[in-house]
């Protein structure tokens, strides 16, 4: 599949098919996740790949619980609306912990120290793309409690579960979200 095409094609999934996903596309997808860029090269990302169904109930039960608190805290409605079921049914979560001791120079800027943080998400991105050329659904998932979830997964402390990434073969056909052209985006200094 062509870059382009797997960058436009590529969509969030919330409904998977029970099969599992092969063990060398997990390894190709966690490949492409460690090309992505990073901080003096300091690479601070690691991978929790998660497939036991008990683990993937207490990720649901902790997204869930976290769902209803923010609901009552913001009042968002889309939030009473949004459920996360799926969670104990996609074949694969990968979890990308960072590690804030690998964040790079910014940690002496003012308001720095996420170098860590957007080099994970580079590694994330890297991964739905890898997915979506191997004709897989993904979603990008941080309805969670960092701490939480670091304990579920009994992560060291001193690193950061940053996002869980839903794997899976799309149970149908994904919706199309439009897109704003860049140039509405975009403004140039010449």
């Amino acid at each position: 599949m062509d870059f382009f095409t797997a960058l436009k094609e590529r969509r969030s999934c919330r409904n998977y098919l029970p099969e599992p996903v092969e063990e060398t596309a997990i390894e190709k997808i966690l490949e492409a996740a460690t090309w992505a860029p990073s901080p003096m090269n300091a690479q601070p990302w690691e991978f929790v790949v998660v497939t036991n169904q008990e683990m993937k109930n207490k990720i649901f039960a902790e997204a869930d619980y976290r769902r209803k608190w923010i609901f009552e805290k913001s009042g968002w409605k889309w939030l009473e609306r949004y459920q996360v079921e799926f969670l104990k049914s996609v074949p694969v979560l990968i979890v990308v912990v960072g590690d804030p001791k690998k964040t790079g120079a910014d940690s002496f800027i003012e308001g720095g120290g996420v170098g860590y943080q957007m080099a994970c998400a580079a590694a994330v991105q890297n991964m739905m793309l890898a997915a979506q050329t191997l004709g897989l659904g993904t979603l990008w998932f941080t309805l969670f409690d960092r701490k939480a979830l670091g304990q579920i997964l009994e992560i060291d402390p001193e690193k950061t579960p940053l996002s869980v990434v839903c794997l899976g073969k799309p149970a149908g056909p994904l919706p199309t979200v439009p897109r704003k052209e860049a140039k509405e985006k975009t403004r140039f200094i010449s």
